[in-house]
């Protein structure tokens, strides 16, 4: 299995607009983050993790050329607002199967009722995203490209965040805790992702670095991957604070796992 982050920055993205702290001015391109997205690849095909709107970028700058299936994990613009990016995909398969949480298909799908509304039609010559929504729930294992990927959800704020675990994989975003039941069905897994803004202040939805690091200490991952990370923290300065297994990732950053 292999992993590779498309986007690891916040909603803000990194450089923000108009600001010249240490991080948006940096010359080190592990400091340019660009919204959440990620790309899990099996032997039997290529998982997108949220669609954020850079994804158009994200995927010619990693060189994807194909996708097989998309999970989303919550319905946050950040996370989900590239979505018509999937059309280039749809143009050439048919359907792209993408697997929503059962709270959030309603949102999916009248937030973008163009797509999902088969009596909205594109013009003649244009074409629209053809997606076909599987639901899916907490606890209940789904099989994806030979792989069971069992949803975990975690809090964010008032909404909740679906992360799943895919055998020595867990990948959680936009989480301000692990809920017990999070920590049991991750425990044992060799690479975890996990999100994390900042050190110190504590944030009402999301980790801080230091939580973060905490939570990657209960489930015993051998390495944990930081993603989320706003412009408040340099790459170098992860690097040099963050303990032993615990790292910054980045955009572009491939990570296989056994």
């Amino acid at each position: 299995m292999r992993l590779t982050f498309l986007g690891t920055g916040t909603s803000f993205g990194v450089p923000v607009i108009g600001c010249d702290c240490a991080a948006c001015v940096s010359d080190d391109p592990r400091d340019r983050r660009t919204r959440h997205g990620a790309i899990v690849e099996t032997e039997q095909g290529r998982l997108l993790v949220d669609t954020p709107p850079e994804l158009r970028l994200q995927l010619l700058h990693a060189r994807v050329t194909s996708i097989d299936a998309v999970w989303f994990t919550h319905v946050h613009a950040d996370h989900i607002h590239g979505i018509d990016d999937l059309r280039v995909f749809t143009v050439r398969r048919g359907d792209m199967p993408a697997y929503v949480p059962a709270e959030y298909v309603d949102d999916v799908q009248r937030h973008f009722r163009y797509i999902f509304d088969d009596s909205v039609r594109p013009p003649m010559g244009s074409s629209k995203p053809r997606i076909r929504v599987h639901s899916f729930e907490e606890g209940r294992p789904v099989p994806l490209l030979g792989e069971d990927f069992l949803p975990v959800r975690v809090p964010h704020g008032d909404v909740s965040v679906y992360g799943f675990r895919a055998g020595r994989l867990g990948y959680v975003t936009d989480a301000k805790s692990l809920p017990r039941e999070a920590i049991e069905t991750l425990r044992g897994v060799d690479v975890l992702v996990l999100n994390a803004l900042w050190f110190g202040k504590p944030h009402g939805s999301h980790f801080n670095i230091e939580e973060a690091v905490e939570a990657a200490r209960e489930v015993g991952a051998r390495r944990t991957f930081l993603t989320h990370l706003t412009h408040r923290v340099t790459h170098a300065e992860l690097l040099e604070r963050l303990p032993e297994g615990v790292m910054p990732a980045y955009d572009g950053l491939i990570v296989e796992i056994d």
